[in-house]
């Protein structure tokens, strides 16, 4: 080695000494404030009793210090990654979290990447250096410092060359190369500068971020819930952040994200979960499910509601007490047109729709009882005839009855004896051909889908809660409590008294002159301990101080409404690609789903660079772009593989080639992971020949995406990434839907390095230029 070699070497050795113990005094600093809070934490839940009020504030301090060893600890691995120099100021550390010395009057010991002093680290270039001369990437393992990229920028110290589109190159392809794990990793060390202006955006209104497959749509949108929460926290926190994603497996693959930036208090769910009590993860017929999504369901709805209010044919009798009443058809159209015209929700509007019905029954009892024997006015009194209508209204005959015409609904049970009765379809849905009413029809107790939790969203609000049995409830619990603590007094005022001096004159002062029934019920009452997401997920009506939706351009018309309710603030990030959208109820312009809502108050932004697809699998994938629609343009990829994507045509046995292929593929790939991207009516015969084959795959949507290879359909994979991609019968994957051509593109651009076809017929045109 020469002399100027060992002179570099030793003084990079020197370097990463120095910041390898800079990293010790920020984890020994980290562990006394993790520490510090797990005492506190522990002092607090030997603490017990006190009033409301105290034991309120003790729950929040219990929660607040929960939350704050929560972040210590997801932070322990990447705590620091970067360091800017400056020319004149101080290096300053760029981290997950914000740390401080004890006496927090000097710098801080670590800058939290969301906060404005970290922006120069995802900006800075040497063109635009904004006081940096230097950007070092930390690169560590655990707590142990395994090597230090640097990026001179200032011209006079020998600035480094590269892509200006670019920052951090070396880290990034770094990050861009290695091997996948089944779960998505947070981008925080090299956000780029496009991807930092989506992040930092402001909070109102609705920012939507339209992007290309590989640009980072999904790591912006999780990391900018990440900043938001940092910069809107006591507003967020309050209201929760809820994220809503495509589907369950695409949840666990983004699980990890979020709790690595130190943000544990976010709602992470699918369409399928936003209807409390409702798991709605059944598959469907799409045709059937684009019908359920547009908005001429609003109709389909309303009428199956009104359909449940109901009059007798001519006349209904019941007995009162030894006398028989009749329930006219007049009485009751009568009543029903009052409880429509109050337009109140169906079952508040049903008390309407009783009172007048008991009304025009008591007049019934008033003239039989109440009669003048010489021809008079009716003898009864108002007094008489209110107790008359009390009896009726306890009368559980009459009170039977009129459920019959105007009974207490759910949503869940409008909806399936709608869509489980081919009768109730046809007098709800007449403008529906019988096609149409034939794909909505199943059978009475079929799991939900997905596409129905738009609808008993819809019916909740069409429906309308009753709650005046919960307040009934709650009134007989909390009597109930105060005659518990009463008890409880009488006990402890026969057993003891409290001994007090007062100059000089012993007084008795008895536990009822301390705390009464009431406060004393109060006292032992239970708080509420969730946090604001916890409880959003179980609270059908709650109002979110934010919503990010990502793979937005496969929402549905009547999913939209579902979320405007959810967002009455308007305050959302939606990412997606039009591009890309496969499900028939999707959309193809941003201004198609916003103009109902926001009209053109909404503002776009593109992300342009394709970071994870690989320039060689991007000139495939722009042939069937353009075949989607020649006016888009793909994103610029960063980074060659070296790899040619290729296909080739079998003639054996499917399920025998793919085996084959599937070994070739995974030896190729190494310790990366293969996805496998099947038709979805070839899924049922190819997942169970490769599991015999290959007992170590996986098939469809599993509880763990670590699998090293993976078989699924491309809706399954949605949103998700492979080192390795198969693809298998594309003529397929083209043919099953009238929006085949995006799910081919979504297929063909899962792959970080490598992509191949297998198939039997002749290939879509789309994928000629594959080497064979």
């Amino acid at each position: 080695m020469s002399s100027s070699a060992e002179s570099l070497h030793s003084a990079r050795n020197d370097d990463i000494a120095r910041e390898q113990a800079y990293l010790d005094g920020l984890y020994h600093r980290l562990d006394q404030l993790r520490e510090q809070a797990d005492r506190r934490l522990r002092g607090i839940l030997l603490e017990s009793g006190g009033t409301p009020q105290g034991r309120s504030q003790r729950d929040a301090t219990r929660i607040h210090y929960t939350e704050q060893l929560a972040q210590m600890n997801s932070v322990e691995n990447g705590l620091c990654f970067g360091r800017l120099d400056f020319t004149a100021d101080n290096p300053r550390y760029i981290g997950r979290i914000g740390l401080f010395d004890e006496d927090r009057e000097r710098d801080p010991l670590l800058v939290d990447w969301r906060a404005p002093a970290a922006r120069p680290f995802y900006l800075a270039t040497a063109v635009s250096p904004d006081g940096v001369t230097r950007r070092r990437h930390l690169r560590t393992r655990g707590r142990d410092l395994v090597g230090i990229d640097d990026e001179v920028l200032d011209p006079a110290l020998g600035g480094v060359g590269g892509r200006e589109d670019v920052t951090g190159e070396a880290a990034l392809l770094s990050a861009l190369t290695a091997n996948r794990t089944g779960r998505m990793r947070d981008i925080v060390e090299t956000i780029q500068a496009e991807q930092d202006e989506v992040i930092r955006s402001p909070l109102p209104g609705v920012l939507v971020v339209q992007g290309g497959p590989g640009t980072g749509k999904t790591a912006v949108a999780l990391h900018r819930a990440a900043y938001l929460l940092y910069t809107y926290r006591a507003q967020l926190t309050r209201s929760a952040v809820l994220i809503l994603g495509p589907n369950a497996t695409f949840l666990r693959y983004i699980s990890q994200v979020l709790p690595s930036l130190a943000e544990t208090g976010v709602l992470l769910a699918t369409l399928g979960d936003m209807y409390p009590g409702v798991r709605a993860r059944a598959v469907e017929d799409p045709a059937a499910a684009a019908l359920k999504g547009q908005l001429g369901m609003l109709d389909v709805l309303a009428a199956a509601v009104a359909d449940r209010q109901t009059v007798p044919h001519d006349y209904v009798e019941v007995d009162h007490e030894g006398f028989p009443l009749r329930i006219e058809r007049s009485v009751c159209e009568d009543a029903r047109a009052v409880a429509r015209a109050s337009e109140r929700p169906h079952n508040l509007a049903r008390a309407v729709f009783v009172t007048e019905v008991i009304h025009a029954l008591s007049l019934q009892v008033a003239e039989r009882i109440g009669a003048d024997p010489l021809g008079g006015e009716n003898l009864l009194e108002e007094a008489d005839l209110a107790e008359t209508r009390r009896e009726l209204r306890e009368d559980p005959e009459l009170q039977a009855a009129l459920a019959e015409f105007w009974p207490v609904l759910t949503p869940q049970r409008v909806l399936g004896d709608l869509l489980g009765s081919a009768d109730r379809l046809a007098s709800a849905a007449p403008r529906l051909t019988g096609e149409e009413r034939a794909l909505l029809c199943r059978e009475r107790g079929a799991d939900w889908t997905p596409a129905d939790v738009p609808l008993l969203d819809e019916l909740a609000e069409l429906l309308g809660e009753d709650d005046s049995a919960k307040v009934r409830a709650a009134a007989r619990e909390r009597r109930e409590a105060i005659e518990y603590a009463e008890g409880v007094l009488e006990i402890v005022e026969g057993s003891r008294s409290l001994d007090f001096e007062d100059e000089g004159e012993g007084e008795i002062l008895h536990a009822v002159d301390v705390v009464d029934a009431s406060a004393f019920a109060d006292r032992y009452a239970e708080v509420d301990t969730r946090t604001a997401a916890e409880r959003a997920a179980t609270d059908r009506t709650w109002m979110f101080g934010h919503v990010i939706v990502d793979e937005a351009q496969e929402l549905s018309p009547m999913a939209w409404r579902l979320l405007m309710r959810r967002c009455p603030s308007r305050s959302m990030t939606v990412v997606g690609d039009v591009a890309q959208t496969g499900d028939l109820a999707g959309t193809t312009t941003w201004d198609q789903v916003f103009e109902p809502y926001v009209a053109q108050r909404w503002r776009l932004t593109e992300l342009t660079v394709n970071y994870r697809t690989p320039a060689e699998v991007m000139a495939v994938a722009a042939d069937v772009l353009s075949a989607i629609d020649p006016s888009l343009q793909p994103p610029r990829s960063v980074r060659e593989a070296g790899v040619v994507p290729w296909a080739s045509r079998v003639s054996g046995p499917l399920a025998g080639e793919l085996v084959a292929a599937v070994r070739r593929e995974a030896a190729e790939a190494g310790e990366g992971r293969l996805g496998v991207l099947v038709p979805a009516a070839l899924e049922a015969e190819l997942g169970p020949a490769l599991l015999a084959a290959v007992p170590e795959a996986a098939v469809g949507e599993q509880p763990d995406l670590r699998n090293h290879i993976v078989l699924m359909t491309v809706r399954e994979a949605k949103g998700l990434e492979f080192d390795s991609v198969l693809v298998v019968e594309p003529d397929d994957i083209v043919a099953e839907s009238p929006r085949g051509l995006s799910d081919l593109y979504v297929a063909v651009t899962r792959a970080t390095r490598r992509l191949a076809v297998l198939h039997t017929r002749d290939l879509p045109k789309v994928l000629a230029s594959l080497e064979p």
